[in-house]
């Protein structure tokens, strides 16, 4: 696969989020409601699309907590597929149980607290410190934070092989603050034109708009974009719908929810071009255009 550009994820591409955001989101919303998801069902709200934002996940993944309590019998993969039928996101949860008889929707909707359940999440996950830091003010609760539970994942000599092959940026939903503390601890170093965060676009994944722009700064005819989720690969695909004078693959590594030869398959269906076990193994699936 010949490019001129990489773009890379972080979450589950750079640095393994398991035991820290999606472990925030499960125990988020333990914290406030007694009850919660597993951690296998998160990956059911990712494949539904739209979630980008873990914060959106968690109050999301508190409605379906909150209308189970309230006699939803369906289950997480109704519930789901329900989401992704009206959108995905969290407005397509906000569908699911707009479509709850009148009083459960509003016993649900009384009860959700999504103010409540970012402080929650954001204290588990940076810590008491990393939150007065970033947050400011005190933080609901006193913990060490989720963020120091990261492995990295990619290794130098991947860094310094792709740095040294072809452009690199980082396109991610992270807010700007915890991504400059993923790439520092992954010692990849990049100027703020050649990354995306959450704080630099409003529309996020799948929209096509950052990694575009990205392409565009690296004036690169052909971008590969590496993640974790299908919505990174969807990405890629509307990016060669919107930007017909480039080309853009689309690669999903299996060190996220995606796992195993289910996962292969399941970002073959929404049109993945590649699939590779790590990040690491880019450095022999990609070669420099000429």
């Amino acid at each position: 696969m010949q490019v001129d550009a990489v773009v890379l994820d972080i979450d589950g591409v750079l640095v393994d989020v398991a035991d820290s955001y999606r472990r925030a989101i499960v125990e988020s919303i333990e914290r406030v409601y007694g009850t919660t998801i597993s951690r296998e069902d998160v990956q059911a709200f990712k494949n539904a699309g739209g979630f980008n934002n873990d914060w959106e996940l968690t109050y999301a993944a508190a409605l379906y907590v909150l209308a189970s309590a309230e006699g939803f019998e369906a289950g997480i993969d109704a519930f789901t597929d329900r989401i992704a039928t009206a959108g995905g996101g969290l407005d397509g949860a906000k569908a699911v149980v707009d479509e709850l008889p009148p009083d459960t929707r509003a016993t649900v909707l009384d009860a959700w607290d999504p103010d409540r359940l970012r402080d929650v999440f954001q204290a588990l996950y940076l810590g008491a410190d990393r939150y007065r830091e970033l947050e400011g003010g005190e933080p609901p609760i006193e913990v060490p934070g989720f963020i120091t539970d990261e492995p990295v994942l990619i290794e130098g000599d991947t860094i310094e092989t792709l740095r040294s092959r072809f452009d690199v940026g980082v396109l991610t939903g992270r807010p700007a603050a915890e991504a400059d503390i993923a790439l520092d601890r992954v010692g990849l170093d990049l100027p703020p034109a050649h990354r995306f965060t959450m704080d630099d676009w409003e529309e996020g994944k799948p929209h096509p708009r950052a990694l575009c722009t990205l392409a565009e700064r690296f004036d690169a005819d052909v971008v590969a974009f590496v993640g974790d989720t299908l919505d990174d690969i969807r990405t890629a695909r509307n990016a060669d719908d919107a930007d017909p004078d480039r080309v853009y693959y689309g690669i999903g590594v299996l060190t996220g929810g995606l796992t195993g030869e289910s996962g292969r398959q399941t970002y073959t269906s929404v049109g993945a071009d590649a699939v590779v076990e790590d990040v690491n193994a880019l450095v022999d699936l990609l070669e420099r255009r000429t």
